[in-house]
């Protein structure tokens, strides 16, 4: 099966067309915390030529621990990723847990965000692809790459073919994952637009002592062989003291890794013969 380009704040995404990229930080921590990380990822992505989604949580509603910091909540989350809108003039991705909260979130998002720990919730995804926005779909951990043809198609049922499927790693014994890199040839064979969560799939789940772990060292590697597999977006956390972020810190990037992960998936796609 071909592969369709989807539309996504705008950007046209999919095989031939320049990599679309999603980064910022895992969560809000402040007004002016949000809108600097967003001005310097704009800047950025600006700088390499590719179309650029801001991507940060209001909420963190599946933390290990019920003491880890999961945001400022729905409504003043919104309000800063509006400011934020407004202001940097940046597209906007977030993720909802609740069907409740997907009207709200639509009007502030361009593209809204299944988790990978809900992707099967056929209420959720079809709520979220009737809004008309774009869907990043998460691949949950427990999914395999064929199988998620299936929840996307419930988006696909329900009126919205702009669904990017995202991979973030697989459930791999206890406390890690792995990605399989030829599940992106299964799901392009599927016909589905793909990106790769090159962060979240360098989590060591629950790891920590009441929270995730993660090997940011390994963030670069898994990207580039990604992107030799053949992906349409890349996805990346990014934040300006990743030791000191109150969320997913370990596999979170600095600007300047962030950037140099950019050049080199840009690099491997340029070999070979794609797009930007």
């Amino acid at each position: 099966m071909s592969t369709p380009s989807i539309t996504l704040a705008g950007a046209t995404v999919g095989p031939g067309r320049p990599l679309f990229v999603i980064a910022g930080p895992d969560v809000i921590e402040a007004e002016d915390f949000a809108l600097s990380h967003a001005r310097r990822l704009k800047a950025l992505t600006e700088k390499h030529g590719v179309p650029f989604a801001f991507k940060c949580s209001f909420d963190k509603a599946n933390r290990t621990s019920i003491r880890s910091y999961r945001g400022p909540g729905i409504e003043e989350g919104l309000r800063v990723l509006k400011k934020v809108k407004a202001e940097v003039g940046v597209a906007i991705l977030t993720d909802v847990h609740d069907v409740s909260q997907v009207a709200a979130v639509a009007e502030v998002a361009d593209i809204i965000q299944v988790p990978a720990f809900l992707s099967r919730q056929t209420d959720l995804i079809v709520a979220v692809a009737k809004t008309g926005r774009g869907v990043n779909l998460k691949k949950g951990q427990f999914i395999a790459p064929r199988d998620i043809a299936h929840q996307a198609q419930k988006a696909f049922d329900s009126g919205n073919r702009d669904v990017l499927v995202t991979e973030r790693g697989a459930t791999f014994g206890y406390n890690n994952l792995v990605v399989d890199m030829r599940g992106f040839g299964q799901m392009r064979a599927a016909g589905l637009v793909t990106c790769f969560d090159a962060t979240h799939s360098v989590q060591l789940p629950s790891a920590g002592d009441g929270e995730t772990a993660g090997e940011r060292h390994f963030v670069g590697l898994l990207a580039r062989s990604a992107a030799a597999a053949g992906i349409d977006a890349l996805f990346t956390e990014v934040h300006e003291n990743p030791d000191q972020a109150l969320c997913d810190g370990p596999c979170s990037l600095t600007f300047e890794l962030f950037e140099e992960t950019l050049r080199d998936v840009l690099a491997i796609r340029r070999a070979l013969g794609h797009q930007p």
